[in-house]
């Protein structure tokens, strides 16, 4: 059996501690056949500490090697004040770029024990299965010039520049009417074409990819200010969104707190086929932050973790029932009032990280008896 190599980057925060327990994941389906293998490197603030720089040329080496990365989360205060260019999150962003991860997974589901959990009415969210599709490499993130200027009168000026080109756009927006294909059918692309001339190209590429290939394929275009009030308004409307990186950014965040938490988000981000072999690079993470209040308190969530992990199994190894049984040991936890903190009514039992983990390999082990 083809050994599957995992690079495991657990980064700042809580994210040692929700990485602790997909080890034991992995653990329980190697146990049980599989044939993963991982190694470990450091990112972030632990990255720059030990190195001073992000993520050091030998862990990128790791990465470029791996079929899979499991990113955990960085950042800090405690890194508030060091050099732009080695912030925690530069090493994210970097191996975003030079992986080539253009393509952001980020699936809202709204699980039936916590329709209870959002903030939105019951009604609204039961059942939610949105997936947001986000360009991850291009935009307003990496653009140039991005720079503050010294304008020598008082007063400084800051540049970001939000640049798309139109190979980027379409291979975003295929995989969106690819996914869909497999879904309901239904693709909303969001942007902001009535002040954005970067909105007119995206609007226009993303209509002219439709035409050319996908035209069985449901399509709506909405601007991006108008999708994010649509999906607090009535978020089962949508399938999958298509859109660039900064407001896929922000809507996604929005569409991670219809299901309740951000600690119950996972995401997956893909680079290009490969030409010969068909792989692609990928690395999969939750979408919420390190969350340094809370780290080492065991407080911490780790679905998004483990549902990141799930998202592996299905996209970089095609092993889609060994994620279909992980996602519902998952929702059989919860069905059985399992509830970490962020997820929990006032009032309700609360269990740790571990416990959560822990409760999650005991379905695994029921399900698959």
């Amino acid at each position: 059996m083809a050994t599957n190599k995992l690079l495991l980057l657990p980064g700042d925060g809580i994210g040692p501690e929700i990485m602790a327990e997909v080890k034991k994941v992995i653990a329980w389906f190697n146990a049980r056949g599989t044939n993963f293998e991982f190694e470990e490197g450091l990112v972030g603030g632990a990255a720059y500490d030990a190195h001073g720089t992000a993520i050091s040329e030998e862990d990128m080496a790791k990465a470029q090697a791996a079929d899979a990365i499991i990113f955990g989360a960085v950042g800090g205060p405690k890194w508030d004040s060091v050099p732009y260019d080695c912030r925690p999150e530069a090493g994210l962003l970097r191996l975003r770029k030079d992986l080539g991860l253009f393509a952001n997974l980020r699936p809202a589901i709204c699980y039936p024990a916590l329709a209870d959990a959002s903030s939105l009415k019951k009604e609204l969210i039961e059942g939610l299965d949105i997936l947001i599709v986000r360009e991850l490499t291009g935009g307003v993130y990496f653009g140039e010039p991005k720079e503050i200027t010294d304008l020598e009168n008082g007063q400084k000026r800051a540049v970001d520049t939000q640049v798309y080109d139109t190979y980027e756009i379409e291979r975003i927006a295929e995989v969106a009417f690819d996914l869909a294909r497999t879904r309901d059918n239904k693709v909303c692309s969001m942007e902001k074409r009535n002040v954005m001339v970067s909105g007119l190209l995206w609007n226009e590429v993303v209509s002219a990819t439709h035409a050319a290939k996908f035209s069985d394929v449901t399509l709506e275009h909405m601007l991006a200010d108008a999708g994010g009030m649509q999906l607090v308004r009535r978020p089962k409307q949508f399938d999958v969104i298509v859109t660039d990186n900064l407001f896929g950014d922000m809507l996604s965040d929005v569409a991670a707190m219809l299901t309740g938490s951000l600690g119950m988000l996972p995401s997956a981000s893909l680079g290009a086929p490969d030409a010969e072999t068909g792989k692609r690079k990928a690395m999969y993470e939750p979408v919420h932050g390190s969350a340094p209040d809370i780290a080492g308190t065991g407080a911490a969530n780790p679905i998004a973790m483990i549902a990141s992990f799930a998202m592996a199994l299905r996209y970089s190894f095609q092993m889609i029932a060994e994620a279909d049984l992980l996602e519902k040991a998952v929702s059989n936890a919860l069905d059985k009032g399992m509830r970490t903190k962020d997820i929990a009514k006032e009032g309700e039992a609360t269990v740790s990280t571990e416990q959560m983990g822990e409760a999650i390999l005991a379905e695994l082990e029921a399900l698959a008896a």
